[in-house]
């Protein structure tokens, strides 16, 4: 503990100059102001803000993504309050009693609860990603090759079960994301796979372009796809977070602080899934529950605190197992791979001043939207007002521009607008997006691990089975299996008899 907290006050003290300030608050404005515009989610926003940052130095990049993705998840809750449009799909809860406080003519304070609530969860989380993630990364040096092989499907399988309705979309996704990870030349030999005589395409599918796209210029098809209506900004209340809001549910905040953390962990779940969770228990829980709906201050207050509770926990399995807990989480996760820095169980002997480093990033980020929150709210929901047929261009050529920033190809914009077409197509079609990208992110890792036990079985497939923590992953990932395939059996049997 005392170690901790001495690596974390080197932290501080390392980020607390005048430069490394301004990069936090800057990349937080920019977080909320991309979160609040609707239809750009903070998957796009980390997407594009890393093609930005490739010639910084790595603490100063990851700082700047980590204060964007903590921006854009509290900048969401914007145009959920006064459109009822979640900004991004981690806001959509809080439409529900955000929208009918606004339209009770308590806008402001809804916003206030909105800031408090993201606040307070962000540092609930930050509490559990510095105590939790040394004893993670102690247990996962006993990880190997086998049970490294497991998690990464394991990864992508449970992310396409949590993150759609129907489980085998979302695992055709995540095996989708694995085939795209398998192009290009195999690791060993260099024996070139799916390339099919294009020499652009031996050198394989790089990771950002693909991203940019599915997430970025995908975004911008399906908001061109939906005619934006007029913003109407009605005039609204003090934004002054209010105390008494904080002692009263502050049950509620622990909760869903400890649901938010929670589900961050589980690979690839997301921060949506975070907020209906903790409003969900809220309302179980409440004396009020006939308030939820209609303009309740704590169900307000348990969605906001559960969706920002849950980014520094989606960062305890990237740091610790290099396996992402949610979309912006993976997209994260790349930034740190191209930056130098290898997440994985031995980054606690490696470098362990750098999971400090990524908590005191966090808290710059906390401030950030406490400020903005308290200070520029008014300012800030006027680019709510910004037209869509100005927004998309910009966009576009973000997307472009950052694709092509990484090695200087033309190719890698042909794979952006090939991914942008291809995921708003399967957008349409109900695939979730979140499996396909851990599926690219993952394959990598789930086919040098596959390898690497191979050899050190001599082809034998036992040690899968056999070694104790290996089989333990092994059968709840077939349990999972399973129970999705029966459910889904039972469901059109329950429908038929009822």
């Amino acid at each position: 503990m005392l170690q901790g907290l001495s690596l974390f006050g080197h932290s501080l003290a390392t980020f607390a100059t005048p430069t490394v300030i301004g990069y936090a608050l800057l990349a937080t404005l920019v977080g909320v102001v991309m979160g609040a515009l609707p239809g750009l989610t903070a998957t796009m926003a980390l997407a594009l803000v890393t093609t930005l940052t490739l010639k910084l130095e790595h603490s100063q990049a990851l700082l700047i993504l980590i204060c964007t993705y903590v921006g854009a998840i509290y900048g969401g809750s914007r145009s959920a309050i006064l459109l009822n449009i979640p900004g991004t799909p981690a806001s959509a809860a809080s439409c529900l009693d955000g929208y009918a406080l606004a339209r009770q003519g308590l806008a402001g304070r809804a916003m206030g609860v909105a800031t408090s609530g993201s606040v307070m969860g962000t540092l609930v989380g930050m509490f559990f990603l510095a105590a939790f993630t040394p004893v993670l990364g102690s247990f996962a040096l006993d990880f190997g090759a086998y049970e490294f092989f497991w998690l990464a499907l394991f990864g992508v399988l449970i992310a396409g079960t949590l993150t759609g309705d129907d489980p085998l979309k979302g695992w055709t996704a995540g095996i989708a994301g694995l085939f795209v990870a398998t192009i290009g030349q195999e690791p060993q030999y260099g024996y070139e796979r799916f390339a099919w005589g294009v020499r652009d395409l031996a050198g394989g599918i790089q990771l950002v372009p693909a991203l940019v796209g599915a997430f970025g210029f995908a975004e911008l098809l399906t908001a061109m796809r939906h005619r934006q209506l007029p913003v109407k900004i009605s005039a609204f209340d003090s934004v002054l977070p209010r105390i008494g809001d904080v002692f009263k549910y502050w049950r509620t905040i622990l909760r869903s602080g400890l649901i938010g953390t929670g589900v961050g962990v589980v690979p690839g779940v997301g921060e949506d899934i975070a907020a209906w969770s903790s409003y969900a228990a809220a309302k179980r829980a409440s004396k009020e529950k006939e308030q939820f709906g209609k303009g309740s201050i704590e169900g307000l207050m348990a969605a906001e605190t559960g969706d920002n509770a849950c980014v520094p926990g989606a960062m305890i399995p990237v740091l610790t197992l290099a396996i992402p807990g949610s979309a912006p989480a993976a997209v994260l996760m790349a930034a740190m791979i191209i930056h130098g820095v290898r997440p994985g169980p031995m980054i606690m002997v490696e470098n362990p001043q750098f999971v400090y480093d990524v908590v005191a990033m966090m808290l710059f980020a906390t401030i950030g939207i406490l400020i903005y929150g308290l200070v520029l709210t008014k300012a800030l929901v006027q680019v709510l007002r910004v037209p869509q047929h100005i927004i998309v261009p910009i966009i576009f050529v973000l997307c472009a521009v950052g694709s092509f920033a990484i090695a200087g190809r033309l190719f890698d914009i042909y794979v952006m607008l090939a991914f942008g077409i291809i995921g708003f197509f399967l957008r349409g079609w109900g695939y979730p997006m979140a499996p396909l990208v851990l599926g690219i992110v993952l394959g990598d890792l789930l086919e040098k691990n596959l390898r690497r036990a191979l050899v050190l079985s001599d082809g034998s497939l036992a040690p899968f089975f056999t070694r104790p923590i290996s089989a333990c992953v092994a059968a709840l990932i077939f349990a999972v299996i399973a129970y999705k395939i029966w459910s889904q059996m039972r469901g059109p049997r329950k429908v038929a008899t009822a």
